[in-house]
């Protein structure tokens, strides 16, 4: 992402995300699960499931563990962190971690980076590393 211009994609309104809750939104072509889980803090990351292979992850439960903003899938019950895409229960299995988009809030209008797909471990807008700030993009 470094040196690359960012194209975003206004997905929905704020207000079209309930707190805690999960929704899923197809970015280029890819359905990805938003979870608003602040204010005017919103979490993007991958609806496939990595255990079941279903597009099911915006079904989960939202929770936290050790400070992490977390979501358990609704199929085996594995938990991810939201804001970085690792999973922190694989419940016996192999782990299998999140692919993260990174997300804004403009006025009251969510915005995806198409661009910012970052797999789980590498840094960049959005990604495995470094902090949120409150409009759910990675902070300098």
């Amino acid at each position: 992402m470094t040196g690359a211009q960012v194209r975003w994609h206004e997905v929905c309104g704020l207000d079209d995300l309930v707190l805690e809750r999960g929704a899923a939104a197809l970015v280029d072509g890819e359905q990805i699960a938003l979870f608003r889980v602040g204010e005017r803090e919103v979490l993007a990351v991958q609806q496939l499931d990595p255990y079941s292979g279903a597009q099911v992850i915006s079904r989960g439960i939202v929770g936290s563990r050790a400070g992490a903003v977390t979501v358990a899938s609704p199929m085996y019950k594995q938990v991810f962190d939201l804001r970085t895409g690792r999973c922190l229960d694989a419940l016996g299995r192999e782990p299998q971690d999140l692919r993260t988009w990174s997300v804004r809030v403009e006025g009251d209008i969510v915005m995806v980076a198409a661009e910012g797909l970052v797999a789980p471990g590498e840094t960049g807008a959005g990604g495995a590393a470094g902090p949120v700030d409150a409009v759910g993009a990675a902070a300098p």
